[in-house]
C-alpha cells in the first residue's frame, strides 16, 4: 500500500518536479520568473537555492528564445522542462516547437532525441481575460512528432508530469487553471501514469462523457447529480489527447450506446471532432444517439466571472445534454 495525503494541484506539480530534478541531474527548468520568483504560482519556489542557477534559469521575456533554449538543450543531451506562462503567449514559440523541436527526431533518421518538456497553463477559471485565458491544445494534437498532455487531478497531473519528464518525445503538458486549488490524496512514493492511457473517473451504465481538463470536474459533478434521477454516467478521463486511448472510449461507448464530448476549446476544428470521429468509426452499431458535443464559445473570453463562466460548458449544460441523449 504507497502511503498516501492530501495536497493541491499545484503542490502536485511542484513535487513532480523537484523530485525528478533531484532523480536525474539533467532535467533542468528555464522560463519567465521560475527562479529568483519561483513562478507565477510558486511551482518553483526555492528550487534556484536547492539545485542552482545552472539548473534553473530565469530566462529574458522571449517565448521563442525559450522554446529554442529548451529544443537545444534537449538535443544535446539534457531534459529541459521550459515554461510558458500561459498558453496565450505559445504562438510566438511555434516555430521553435513545431519546425525544430517536433521534427528534429525524424529528420535525424532517428539519431537526435528531443527530451523535452513544455509546461503550460489554459482555459478560463482566474479571471485573466481574453489575452490569458485561451485554449488552445487543439493546435497541438495536429503536430506530427509531440505528445499532447491535459491532467484534471493532483494524482494525474504529479504521475504524467513525471512520466513525462522521462518520456524521449517533446510533450506538451497543459494544466487547466480552473483545478489549481483542488485537493486529493497522492502518493508519497514515487509512480508514474503511463501517457497514452485513459482513466475511468466514474463507472455508469446510461451515457459515456469524455471530458478534459476542468470539464472532467464539471462532468463529474453532473453525474453525480444525474445519479439522484436513477441515471448512471460514466465519465473517462483521456489525460493525454495524443496519442489518444481510442480503445478506452470505445469500450465505454460500446457499453453505454451514448457518447458526450465536453471540452473547453471550441468545437470547429478541434480534439473534441476527432473523438466523436472516432466513436463513429469503431461504435456506430452500438450507438443509440449520434455523438453530442458540449465544447467552449468560440469567442474573446470575458473577464467579468460570471460572463466567463459562461463561455465553456458548465454543470447546467452537462445534465441537459446527458438527458437529451437520453430523451
Amino acid at each position: 500500500m504507497m502511503e498516501k495525503r492530501e495536497i493541491t494541484f499545484k503542490e502536485a506539480i511542484r513535487e513532480a518536479l523537484q523530485e525528478e530534478m533531484k532523480r536525474d541531474e539533467s532535467v533542468i527548468i528555464m522560463g519567465i520568473d521560475v527562479g529568483v520568483w519561483g513562478n507565477l504560482y510558486g511551482f518553483t519556489r526555492g528550487f534556484v537555492d536547492t539545485f542552482g542557477r545552472d539548473r534553473v534559469m530565469d530566462t529574458p521575456i522571449s517565448e521563442a528564445a525559450i522554446a529554442g533554449c529548451g529544443c537545444g538543450a534537449a538535443a544535446s543531451g539534457l531534459r529541459p522542462v521550459i515554461e510558458i506562462m500561459y498558453i496565450d503567449f505559445i504562438s510566438i514559440a511555434m516555430d521553435q516547437i513545431i519546425n525544430h523541436g517536433a521534427k528534429w527526431h525524424q529528420l535525424s533518421g532517428g539519431k537526435v532525441k528531443v527530451p523535452m518538456v513544455l509546461i503550460t497553463n489554459g482555459g478560463v477559471g482566474l479571471r485573466n481575460s481574453s489575452q490569458h485565458s485561451q485554449s488552445f491544445e487543439n493546435w497541438f494534437v495536429n503536430v506530427p512528432g509531440l505528445v499532447t498532455v491535459m491532467p484534471s487531478s493532483p494524482y494525474d497531473a504529479k504521475g504524467l508530469l513525471k512520466a513525462s519528464i522521462r518520456d524521449d518525445n517533446p510533450v506538451i503538458f497543459i494544466y487547466p487553471k480552473g483545478v489549481l486549488n483542488d485537493k486529493m490524496a497522492v502518493p508519497v512514493e514515487d509512480y508514474l501514469i503511463p501517457l497514452g492511457v485513459a482513466d475511468v473517473k466514474r463507472a455508469g451504465s446510461d451515457v459515456s462523457i469524455v471530458a478534459t481538463g476542468w470539464m472532467v470536474d464539471h462532468a463529474l459533478s453532473a453525474a453525480q447529480e444525474l445519479n439522484r434521477e436513477g441515471i448512471e454516467c460514466e465519465v473517462i478521463d483521456p489525460r493525454t489527447l495524443y496519442p489518444l486511448d481510442e480503445e478506452s472510449i470505445a469500450r465505454s461507448v460500446h457499453k453505454t450506446g451514448r457518447c458526450m464530448v465536453v471540452t473547453e476549446a471550441p468545437a470547429a476544428g478541434g480534439w473534441s471532432g476527432e473523438v466523436a470521429s472516432v466513436v463513429m468509426e469503431h461504435c456506430f452499431v452500438s450507438l443509440k444517439k449520434p455523438v453530442l458535443r458540449l465544447a467552449g464559445i468560440r469567442t474573446g473570453i470575458p473577464y467579468d466571472k460570471d460572463l466567463e463562466r459562461q463561455v465553456v460548458p458548465g454543470v447546467k449544460n452537462i445534465i441537459e445534454g446527458v438527458k437529451s441523449l437520453l430523451g
